[in-house]
């Protein structure tokens, strides 16, 4: 591995997406969404952020099916592209309206997550992805 050298391989460039799909996507599923399904009830009843006035059982749900079944279609790299646009959504949701836009702060998760996403609706899944194995 040349360190200071500017050029890249397909290769090297496929497997970085991987680990970034599967980095992310697991830690929001598992640390976000995951803890949302299973703690409906306590997070409802305390009341969650309603911003589309549809009622705060159906923006939880809402969240969670972003923050937990589209970021485990993001694991796995099938319907990526798709996938990441609930997951934008609700980063948005979460850098702007529950935290005030405040990027370098209590923000900074959801920005540093809405990056990755933003990046992976541009960029793709990658070659080691179920989108790419149906794709051929």
């Amino acid at each position: 591995m040349k360190l200071l050298n500017t050029k890249y391989k397909d290769s090297g460039v496929a497997l970085a997406l991987l680990v970034l799909r599967v980095v992310a996507g697991s830690a929001m599923a598992i640390n976000h969404g995951y803890k949302k399904l299973t703690g409906f009830s306590e997070i409802a009843a305390k009341g969650f952020s309603d911003p589309f006035h549809v009622g705060v059982k159906a923006s939880l749900s809402m969240t969670i099916f972003a923050e937990f079944f589209c970021a485990l279609l993001i694991v796995l790299g099938l319907l990526t592209r798709l996938a990441t646009i609930p997951l934008i959504i609700a980063m948005c949701i979460a850098l702007f309206v529950a935290h005030n836009g405040d990027f370098f702060g209590q923000g900074e998760l959801a920005g540093i997550f809405l990056a990755v996403f933003l990046v992976l609706l541009l960029v793709g899944p990658g070659k080691y992805s179920v989108d790419k194995a149906i794709g051929k």
